[in-house]
């Protein structure tokens, strides 16, 4: 290590980040800052997913039948579609991509919906007089605010703010329309009802300066006071479907950045420490059964909606920022690589709305609805949750073959860049290119998941032992040209199973779950999930991943021995099997018996109670 070139390993323990938290709202200020979309471009498989999903998904969609219609014919057929998640997806893609396609969707979305705005604001489906009092209107309205609001963010558009503004005024003037006891013993809790509205409101305080919006969360809805426990069941009410309470939990997340209380940070912790210590969470980083939390491990039927995963990876990011968590990191990696890319079949077209670990894989029947938009929301953000701004540097939170321009908070340009082939291997070469040599931080994520990772700078290796679970900080003077490879060994892994699956283990390799595809092992192919899951893996058979094309044209799988299900002692397998990643969409069983149970680990991000 050159004595010009000063380097400083620093590794952030979950300790000292959880005092970074406490004391981040006497910092005023999230400790990484995302970048914008236009600044940033992604391959690998989550740039694949991005590409797919604007070409294949969202450009071949009956934009104007599915979604346009139903706000601009009469009689008002009184029915959520989802337009606003749609055009929030649309503006982000176009922001991204910079496609004349994506833009000219953008462009014909806002000026319809600014057609079907009505002369007192309202932008929706219902007919009078059953205007807000109707369950899913306020919900269908606040997510159409959103989408103009994002518009105007990105592209400057004057009219579409106007009308944001316009449609949530409506809101406010007509909210108390609504009676004291609305919701109250209904099917529907309030707080479900009204997803996406609070962090709507703040937003558009945000952009607008207006304290009405601000106090419209905080005194009439209010927000600082909501501190629901965690829920277990769909009784009346489902005030434990997980997609509402993240939503809620990421509109306190974004008032304490305005208004530092630490009850806001309440019920965002205890859905975290729910999912990681109480068993809410699966192996895939899907939670609940049935869009609610559950804590039996039930890997079967409705599980994982992706509504839920889109507001979980928001959580994550959101925390991340705010106090430079890598656990939060390793969380959003584990979502978004099989729970996420499940939901979403491997050429783009179809979308689920759940994506069990055991038995059949079904898709959702329209482009419309909660779940379909809310999936191309999050692909379309997924650009932005690669790289971070730091305070004094930058941060690599996921890994794919990625490029962003950007400016460090000092005004100094950068471009960094990551070649790699993740998550086949675990091997990332990082190019850095200021655009002229100046000292500051470059932190890497070091995934829980990861055993003896090794660093080096141009060539050199570093001084140091990298710790699983932290951020590593490298502080140097850095210049053009200098490179950074991490190397992040990838053993596979047989994670123990807990509640339902006890007894049992899945089968990992980096952030990656693989399940077992009766089509690709034909001696199977009359089995059940659940039959499939009395089979017996043998460990010592696990070899180097193998090319599997199932999921991805450079995807891999995992060739493994087995034996029948029973406990025979007989030392040659029954199967040679081959498992593939877990959006394969014909996967039908995850969970193993092993012969030995002391062969299997803990999930490293769970945390024991």
């Amino acid at each position: 290590m050159e004595a010009t070139h000063p380097m400083k390993l620093h590794l952030l323990a979950p300790v000292a980040l959880l005092l970074l938290a406490l004391l981040q709202p006497a910092l005023g200020a999230d400790m990484l800052v995302p970048l914008d979309l236009r600044e940033v471009r992604v391959g690998g498989e989550i740039g694949r997913r991005v590409d797919i999903t604007i070409k294949n998904n969202l450009l071949v969609l009956d934009a104007d039948g599915d979604f346009l219609r139903p706000f601009l014919e009469e009689p008002r057929c009184g029915s959520f579609v989802g337009l606003g998640m749609l055009l929030d997806a649309t503006v982000k893609f176009a922001a991204y991509s910079n496609d004349p396609q994506v833009h000219a969707l953008r462009k014909h979305l806002v000026a319809e919906i600014l057609r079907a705005q009505e002369a007192d604001g309202y932008i929706g489906t219902f007919p009078r007089p059953t205007r807000i009092l109707t369950l899913w209107d306020v919900h269908e309205m606040s997510y159409v605010i959103w989408g103009l609001l994002e518009d105007h963010r990105y592209f400057g558009e004057a009219e579409s703010l106007a009308a944001s503004r316009k449609a949530a005024d409506y809101l406010v003037k007509n909210w108390s329309l609504l009676p004291p006891d609305w919701g109250v013993g209904a099917d529907v809790a309030p707080h479900v009802a009204f997803t996406g509205l609070e962090r709507m409101m703040l937003a558009l305080h945000r952009t607008s300066g207006d304290p009405a919006y601000l106090q419209f969360c905080t005194q009439t809805r209010a927000l600082p006071q909501w501190d629901l426990e965690i829920v277990i069941g769909r009784r009346p009410g489902i005030e434990g479907h997980i997609y509402a309470y993240m939503a809620r939990c990421l509109a306190q997340l974004e008032l304490h950045r305005m208004q530092p209380t630490p009850k806001l940070l309440g019920p965002t912790q205890r859905a975290l420490e729910f999912m990681t210590e109480r068993d809410g969470m699966l192996v895939t980083g899907s939670s609940g059964q049935c869009e609610i939390w559950t804590a039996d491990q039930d890997a079967r039927g409705d599980v994982g909606e992706a509504c839920a995963l889109a507001y979980q990876i928001r959580v994550y990011d959101s925390l991340l920022r705010m106090n430079g968590d890598p656990r939060m990191g390793d969380l959003m990696e584990r979502t978004i690589f099989n729970a996420l890319f499940a939901s979403q079949s491997p050429d783009g077209r179809r979308l689920r709305y759940f994506a069990p670990l055991e038995g059949d894989r079904v898709y959702w029947k329209t482009d419309t609805y909660c779940c379909p938009c809310n999936f191309r929301r999050i692909i379309a953000e997924l650009p932005g949750q690669v790289f971070y701004r730091g305070q004094d540097g930058i941060a690599v939170n996921l890994y794919a073959p990625a490029q962003a321009k950007l400016k460090l908070a000092s005004g100094l340009p950068v471009v960094i860049r990551q070649e790699t082939n993740y998550p086949n291997s675990g091997r990332v070469r990082i190019g850095v290119d200021p655009e002229h040599p100046e000292e500051f931080s470059l932190r890497l994520r070091i995934p829980a998941w990861t055993e003896d990772a090794r660093v080096t700078i141009n060539d050199e290796p570093s001084t140091g032992k990298l710790k699983p679970g932290t951020f590593l900080e490298l502080r140097r003077l850095w210049k053009r040209g200098d490179q950074v490879q991490l190397d992040m060994p990838m053993p596979w892994r047989l994670v123990q199973g807990r509640q339902r699956q006890a007894g049992r283990v899945a089968v990992m390799r980096g952030p990656q779950v693989f399940c077992l595809n009766p089509a690709q092992n034909p001696d199977l192919a009359e089995l059940d999930g659940a039959e499939l899951g009395y089979i017996a893996l043998n460990p010592a058979s696990l070899c180097e991943p193998i090319p599997n094309a199932a999921v991805r044209p450079d995807g891999i799988g995992c060739h493994v021995q087995a034996w029948k299900p029973g406990f025979s002692l007989s030392r040659k397998a029954d199967y040679e099997l081959t498992l593939t990643e877990f959006p394969d969409p014909d996967g039908k069983a995850t969970y193993f018996r092993l012969r030995d149970l002391s062969d299997a680990v803990d999930d490293e991000l769970l945390t024991p109670p």
